[in-house]
């Protein structure tokens, strides 16, 4: 079996920059999920919000996910949970508008820290963006003005726990699904296991690899780039050996983006390849998406194929 790509940044400066392009691209194409190493974000920021995440579980989130899972007698459960995750977790938005004066328990600290992390990330998806669409082909900002919208991107962070969990067989940390959005980046937990993509009809680990940064692709990307990259289906296993942290990034197309396949990557195709994909504003996506994540993306795509339909015989 394949090894899960790992990509060092730092040779994208050097003699091993091609080499390190077309290690990508192959991630893109073949993986839909790859991990950075040597990205820029200092190892002592990394460390820094993985104290304070674990220390804001403990002290302002654990008993409310007991509580959580008191109520629903979740402990000793015989049958499958299909309608739930057993995941604690926050939402900080960071563009086009901060959500940070409303999330309750932040110290002064963490929120400092987050805000300073958001801008890191921030800046890596950007270069991501621009890496890509060397790969690809595509003008330099191709895929950030794409993204734009008339207010910018949706760019958040959601912060997860997967406490350790009795009975893993009949409970998903995180049920399986595809992101939404463009762009995810990752930084997990090094210790506690959990994260796995669907590849070649079987689920393999992502492997917990310290001060990383794990990447993967979203439906919208997808679409942008006519299927060339693909989204690929993952999921959490909850584990029964301690809690494992989850800090995901999302850079996503702001709300009013028109979203639809890059026309240079459509040229030259046969006329029935062309209209795979639908094109349509990013938030009536999130819409559909908000009722359909646990299921497949076609689905999703062929949804808003006939809204396009619709929309133009009416």
């Amino acid at each position: 079996m394949a090894n899960f790509p790992v990509i060092n940044l730092e040779k994208l400066n050097g003699e091993e920059r091609q080499a390190t392009m077309e290690k990508i691209n192959d991630a893109c194409e073949n993986w839909g999920f790859f991990q950075f190493v040597n990205h820029g974000i200092a190892h002592e920021l990394l460390d820094t919000v993985e104290r304070l995440t674990k220390e804001h579980y403990r002290k302002c989130m654990e008993k409310r996910f007991k509580e959580l899972v008191a109520s629903k007698a979740l402990e000793g459960i015989q049958a499958e949970v299909k309608d739930m995750d057993w995941e604690s977790t926050f939402f900080l938005r960071h563009l086009p508008d901060s959500n940070f004066s409303e999330i309750p328990d932040l110290t002064g600290e963490y929120r400092k820290v987050m805000k300073e992390f958001a801008e890191h990330i921030e800046k890596l998806a950007e270069e991501l963006l621009d890496l890509l669409c060397e790969n690809l082909g595509l003008e330099k900002g191709y895929l950030k003005k794409a993204f734009h919208g008339s207010r910018g991107p949706n760019f958040g962070t959601k912060v997860a726990n997967y406490p350790s969990c009795p009975n893993p067989k009949l409970v998903k940390g995180l049920r399986a699904h595809t992101d939404a959005g463009g762009i995810i980046l990752l930084f997990q937990d090094d210790k506690v296991s959990g994260l796995q993509l669907f590849r070649d009809g079987e689920w393999i680990d992502v492997p917990p690899m310290r001060h990383s940064i794990v990447v993967n692709l979203g439906d919208q990307l997808e679409v942008i780039t006519n299927g060339r990259y693909r989204s690929v289906e993952h999921r959490v296993i909850a584990q029964t050996n301690g809690t494992r942290m989850s800090v995901a990034s999302f850079y996503n197309p702001g709300s009013d983006a028109v979203i639809y396949p890059a026309p240079p990557l459509i040229e030259g195709k046969e006329e029935g390849e062309n209209l795979i994909y639908p094109k349509y504003v990013f938030e009536d996506y999130m819409k559909l998406y908000a009722a359909l994540k646990f299921q497949a993306k076609e689905p999703r795509f062929d949804a808003m194929k006939a809204m396009n339909s619709s929309t133009a015989t009416a």
